[in-house]
């Protein structure tokens, strides 16, 4: 029903079925992991109304299991990827895999899918920084960014009959600015990445 993926690791589709509603998959080296991505291998739908809450656990000190939820998957949304390098340090949150019996290693840590109500999805908040972003966010920010330098440029321009010489400074003509502005935004609304190039 379910598949978990990490760079440079083969597929997981083999979850461990913990009880009727939920699975786990182990993570080995967890240490070295950046991100994993959680799917439905298309077999078998959810029931209809229901969805899978998403929970990464890593051992404490202790060996005890900490469970952070990341997120969900559901028909609708048959794949999410998950950033879980800064929550090896994070604190737990309630969870459904507390009276499990799922096998304990120090150097493994799980990734546990609980089949939920999606209403029940709906009102679970994930761990803050599990989400990795997206070029969406990303272009909203550049495009508030580029807005404010343009805004605070502008409120600086003066003109030509305006200004008082001073050889120590530079000025750029605000139509400059304005250009730069212009194609920037041109170029990000065409490949939203062309700066790594």
């Amino acid at each position: 029903m379910f598949g978990c993926l990490v760079a440079g690791r083969l597929v997981q589709t083999a979850a461990q079925q913990v009880a009727e509603d939920k699975f786990v998959f182990d993570l080995p080296d967890y240490e070295n992991i950046n991100h994993v991505v959680v799917f439905m291998l298309g077999t078998v739908p959810f029931p209809e109304g229901m969805g899978g809450s998403v929970y990464f656990s890593y051992p404490d000190s202790n060996g005890m299991p900490v469970w952070q939820l990341l997120g969900f998957v559901t028909n609708g949304k048959p794949s999410a990827i998950f950033k879980i390098s800064g929550l090896k340090s994070g604190e737990g949150s309630q969870h459904p895999f507390g009276a499990m019996n799922i096998v304990r290693n120090p150097s493994v840590a799980h990734i546990g899918i609980s089949v939920e109500l999606l209403d029940s999805l709906a009102q679970q908040t994930p761990v803050g920084n599990a989400a990795v972003s997206s070029v969406d966010s990303f272009t909203q920010f550049t495009q508030k960014m580029l807005d404010n330098f343009y805004n605070f440029a502008s409120s600086f321009a003066v003109s030509q009959a305006q200004m008082t010489p001073s050889p120590s400074e530079m000025f750029i003509p605000a139509n400059v600015v304005l250009k730069w502005y212009e194609n920037f935004q041109r170029r990000l609304a065409q490949n939203p990445l062309f700066w790594k190039t």
